[in-house]
């Protein structure tokens, strides 16, 4: 990857590698690296409050059992997919 970088941007990426210990290219990397993860965690992780959880825990270890609606829902599903 070519990156075009003014004087004043490549200095303080310099300085901040300096300080590292590390080379640029490294630094910016694994500064990049972080970020990254950090915005994929964004969108695909959920957290929950504790009552949240507590709710959504109870519903996968206690189901209600489907009721008309969802029923019919499921058999339209499997008419359009084939499934």
């Amino acid at each position: 990857m070519h990156l075009r970088l003014d004087a004043r941007t490549k200095r303080k990426l310099e300085r901040a590698a300096a300080y590292e210990e590390t080379t640029v290219s490294d630094f910016v990397l694994a500064t990049a690296l972080a970020a990254a993860e950090r915005i994929i965690d964004s969108h695909e992780t959920i957290t929950l409050s504790g009552s949240n959880w507590d709710a959504f825990h109870d519903a996968l270890i206690n189901p209600l059992k489907p009721n008309a609606k969802l029923r019919r829902a499921a058999r339209r599903y499997r008419e359009r997919t084939g499934g």
